[in-house]
């Protein structure tokens, strides 16, 4: 497969043009950002400035750049997240380490984009079934939920059906990332008492779901070495474009092992200043030699 076709078969050319005509000024109206008359005021200091609409309107302190940003979304299909979503009383917010969502244009969003772009090339082919990824580190604390969930977030901005599966049942992070309540999730699941209604989709976010880790069981290693785990993901990668796996410290247990054989292939994250060349190599070695095929090692700098 050529890179050009792993870029459209996620079928997404709304990404590239506006999703529709409606005006800007218009689409901040629908948000209760400006009235009628403040649209009217930004629209002639915008013709007699010679400025785009959503800058003239931050020049005159009527809203923020954030929010104008966020309506230039709406006109492109490119869906993010808003701060002041999950205000709402008992609805949890998801947490600012989803800087793909928060800021779209922020330096470690393009990286997580360059990152994106590494993977299509060098990984992302389904018609081999390479479109479940393991996400891996040796130790904790090197980034690996983050990094986790930010691809999640990039690669559905980009119009893939995306499903991130927290298979750390150990110490889970997602459902805490995303602000999801606790419950079910891929240990009810694999203990045969739930099924695909475990999946959350991501309000804001409309081609990403996630599937939480649940319950923190008491044999993790026997629950994703069983045959259901295997068909569960088999399954995942029918229904979705691409599948990203969390997964818990490699070295400390063997489950990244497990999920990687089973997935196929896998992403080794490390730490500056933390993760030690040896246990890079050993977790390398080790889940190369499950026959997963470990398309690459990045550094977390953060």
């Amino acid at each position: 497969m050529s890179i050009q076709e792993n870029v459209l078969s996620f079928e997404s050319p709304r990404t590239l043009v506006p999703r529709n005509d409606r005006p800007i000024g218009a689409i901040l109206m629908e948000q209760g950002k400006l009235t009628e008359k403040q649209v009217e005021r930004v629209l002639a200091a915008a013709q007699a400035l010679g400025l785009r609409f959503g800058e003239s309107a931050v020049q005159m302190g009527l809203v923020t750049e954030e929010e104008v940003n966020f309506a230039l979304s709406q006109q492109y299909d490119f869906p993010h997240l808003r701060h002041e979503q999950g205000d709402e009383t008992n609805v949890k917010k998801p947490s600012t380490e989803l800087v793909a969502a928060f800021a779209p244009f922020h330096p470690r969003t393009e990286e997580m984009r360059a990152l994106r772009t590494q993977l299509l090339i060098r990984w992302y082919n389904p018609q081999q079934r390479r479109n479940a990824l393991v996400i891996a580190s040796p130790d904790g604390e090197e980034g690996r939920s983050y990094v986790a969930a930010n691809l999640a977030v990039v690669f559905s901005q980009l119009g893939a059906r995306t499903l991130l599966l927290d298979a750390d049942l150990r110490k889970p992070r997602q459902h805490k990332i995303f602000g999801l309540p606790q419950g079910n999730g891929l240990s009810t699941l694999l203990a045969g008492r739930m099924d695909h209604s475990s999946t959350h989709p991501v309000a804001g976010l409309s081609r990403l779901s996630v599937l939480p880790a649940g319950p923190l069981p008491p044999n993790p290693q026997e629950l994703l070495s069983r045959p259901a785990f295997t068909a569960l993901v088999k399954d995942l990668q029918s229904l979705y474009d691409v599948v990203i796996i969390d997964t818990p410290p490699a070295k400390k247990y063997a489950d990244a092992q497990s999920v990687a054989y089973r997935a196929g292939d896998a992403l080794v994250i490390t730490r500056k200043n933390h993760t030690s060349v040896n246990s890079t190599s050993r977790v390398v070695k080790e889940l190369a030699g499950t026959g997963a095929r470990v398309v690459g090692t990045i550094i977390n700098a953060y």
